[in-house]
C-alpha cells in the first residue's frame, strides 16, 4: 500500500484509501497501512464483537501523539452502503432529545472505511440495536492504580471465584491498556440499571474479600496506592466499551485481548510490577497469529449467555 490514495475493492465494496504510508505510531514506525491491514487481518473474530452495536470512533488523524477526537455521529461523507442506526444520546441539549447516527460495523467494508479515518481505537455500546436498551453483557473494569501485575489478576481470580460461587461463568480480556475487563455474557433482557444494581452487590463482595486490594475511589489522585478500582459503573446507555482486538493508541500498537482464566493464574504467579508492560506483549503485530493458534476466547461455547434471577436467588442464600 502506498501512495496517498488507492482504489481497493473490498467485500464487494470499491475503497479509497488515503495517506496509507502516514505514521501513526512513530516510535514503532506503524503507519495507517499497518492499521487498515491488521483490522483486515482480524475482521472474522472482531466483526461479530462489533456487529449491529453503535460505534463510537477514536480518531488520531496526526499519530498516538497527536490529538484526538471522538466521533459518535456518522461523518457526512459515510458510503451510503454503510449500516447506520439512529439513537437518542443519553442527554439533552437545551432541553431537546439529541439524535445520533451511530455507524454499525457490520462487515469488513465498514471496518476498513472505519480504520481509514484513523480510528485506532474503537468503542460499542453494551447493547445491539434489537435490544438497545438491554446489554447483552455485563462489566466489571478492573483498574489499576500503581500496583503489580500480581495484584491485578488476584483481585480478577476473586471476582471471578465470587461470580463462580453463584453460577456465572465471567470472561476476561485485557482493555489493551493496563487494566482487565471481566464480563458476564447475559440474555438482553435486563435495563442498564438493573445490570449496574447486580455489579455493584457483587463488586462490594468482592471488596470485603479484599479489602486492601480494592477500591471504589472514582478519582484517581485519591486512590490508595498498590489498589484496584472496581468499576461497576460503567455499564450505562450510551456508555461505551473496547471490544476484542481493538487497537490501543499506546506505543508497540497493543490490542485488547481475551484470557483464558489459566493466563490470569499464571499472572498472579509473576512478579512484574508493571500490568502495562505485561499486556503490551499482545499488539497488534502478533494478535493474528495468536488468533490462529487460540481463537477468540470469548466465542463459540464459552459465551453463555445467562440469566441473572437464578444467580441472585443463590447469592441470597449464600452471602448472607
Amino acid at each position: 500500500m502506498a501512495g496517498r490514495k488507492q482504489t481497493a475493492a473490498i467485500g464487494g465494496r470499491q475503497l479509497t484509501l488515503s495517506n496509507l504510508e502516514k505514521v501513526l505510531w512513530p516510535d514503532d514506525g506503524y503507519t495507517k497501512g499497518d492499521l487498515i491491514r491488521y483490522y483486515q487481518n482480524v475482521a472474522q473474530w472482531i466483526l461479530p464483537h462489533l456487529k449491529d452495536r453503535p460505534l463510537t470512533l477514536q480518531r488520531y488523524p496526526d499519530g498516538i501523539e497527536g490529538p484526538s477526537f471522538f466521533e459518535k455521529q456518522a461523518p457526512k461523507f459515510t458510503p451510503m452502503w454503510v449500516k447506520t442506526v439512529r439513537v437518542s444520546a443519553p442527554y439533552r441539549t437545551r432541553g431537546t432529545a439529541t439524535k445520533i447516527d451511530y455507524i454499525l460495523c457490520n462487515d469488513e467494508p465498514t471496518l476498513v472505511f472505519c480504520a481509514n479515518l484513523a480510528s485506532i481505537v474503537l468503542h460499542v455500546w453494551y447493547s445491539r440495536v434489537e435490544s438497545v436498551d438491554s446489554p447483552d453483557y455485563a462489566l466489571f473494569d478492573l483498574d489499576p492504580f500503581e500496583c503489580t501485575v500480581r495484584t491485578l489478576a488476584n483481585v480478577a481470580l476473586e471476582l471471578r471465584d465470587t461470580l463462580q460461587q453463584i453460577g456465572l461463568e465471567p470472561l476476561v480480556k485485557t482493555s489493551g491498556g493496563s487494566g482487565m475487563h471481566v464480563v458476564i455474557p447475559l440474555r438482553a433482557v435486563y435495563t442498564y440499571d438493573a445490570i449496574k444494581q447486580f455489579g455493584e452487590i457483587v463488586a462490594r463482595r468482592v471488596a470485603q474479600a479484599r479489602p486492601k486490594e480494592t477500591t471504589f475511589e472514582r478519582v484517581i489522585a485519591r486512590r490508595p496506592k498498590g489498589t484496584v478500582y472496581l468499576d461497576y459503573v460503567q455499564v450505562g446507555r450510551g456508555k461505551t466499551v473496547v471490544p476484542p482486538f481493538s487497537v490501543r493508541a499506546r506505543a508497540r500498537a497493543p490490542v485488547s485481548m481475551p484470557l483464558d482464566w489459566s493466563e490470569v493464574e499464571a499472572l498472579a504467579r509473576k512478579r512484574n510490577p508493571d500490568p502495562a508492560g505485561e499486556f503490551a506483549r499482545w499488539t497488534m503485530k502478533n494478535a493474528v497469529s495468536r488468533l490462529k493458534r487460540e481463537g477468540d476466547l470469548w466465542a463459540g461455547k464459552r459465551w453463555r449467555p445467562a440469566r441473572l434471577e437464578p444467580a441472585i436467588k443463590r447469592a441470597q442464600k449464600i452471602w448472607k
